[in-house]
């Protein structure tokens, strides 16, 4: 029952209008600074996206965006701010994607078929070394021991910079939403006149 709401979602987001402002394989060139202080600082960056997209408004904060089981019944309304810090630090993972899906559906916003395949590709490495690690432990053969580290190393590397493009593409999206990217005008424009010619 769940996994086919689950999929309905999914379903329903592929078809949303909109696309993020910046593509996820562009994302260390729009914005260097914050792509490498989401990679220094991926636990602060996504506190501190999840802040805004919730405007500042903690009494709305739900553990993981509201999509896990626990979600609503970890004391979120007595100290959400505390939760929110224990998601981040805990459950990293699952705090980026929460705020992507609640991006996602507040702005009606679908992934390109290149974010998709980035995605898909940090999580094939995680399978990947898994699976690796899995028969290394159970074989003797020393190759397999050093194609298990390699992998490891490649599927960190791999999922560093994935989650920090994920909350760098996060934070031009709230740019653009709040203004910050576009600033909007203070005064409107001069009025125009006819020409006389």
């Amino acid at each position: 029952m769940a996994s086919s709401k689950n999929m309905h979602v999914y379903e329903a987001r592929k078809g949303l209008p909109n696309l993020w402002h910046s593509e996820l394989i562009r994302t260390p060139v729009d914005d260097p600074v914050y792509c490498c202080y989401s990679m220094l600082c991926p636990c602060a960056a996504s506190y501190g996206l999840r802040g805004r997209v919730l405007y500042n408004d903690w009494s709305r904060y739900q553990c993981c965006g509201g999509g896990m089981p626990c979600s609503g019944s970890c004391g979120e309304e007595s100290c959400p701010q505390l939760c929110a810090a224990l998601e981040v630090t805990l459950c990293f993972t699952l705090s980026v994607s929460a705020t992507r899906f609640m991006l996602q559906d507040a702005l009606q916003i679908q992934n390109t078929k290149c974010d998709n395949c980035i995605i898909a590709s940090m999580f094939f490495a995680q399978y990947l070394n898994c699976i690796c690690w899995l028969v290394a432990m159970f074989t003797n053969v020393p190759f397999l021991d050093d194609a298990a580290i390699v992998t490891d190393r490649v599927a960190d590397i791999s999922y560093c910079a994935v989650c920090a493009c994920l909350q760098t593409q996060h934070k031009l999206e709230l740019d653009k939403r709040d203004g910050k990217l576009f600033p909007r005008e203070t005064a409107p424009p001069p009025p125009q006149e006819m020409s006389r010619y």
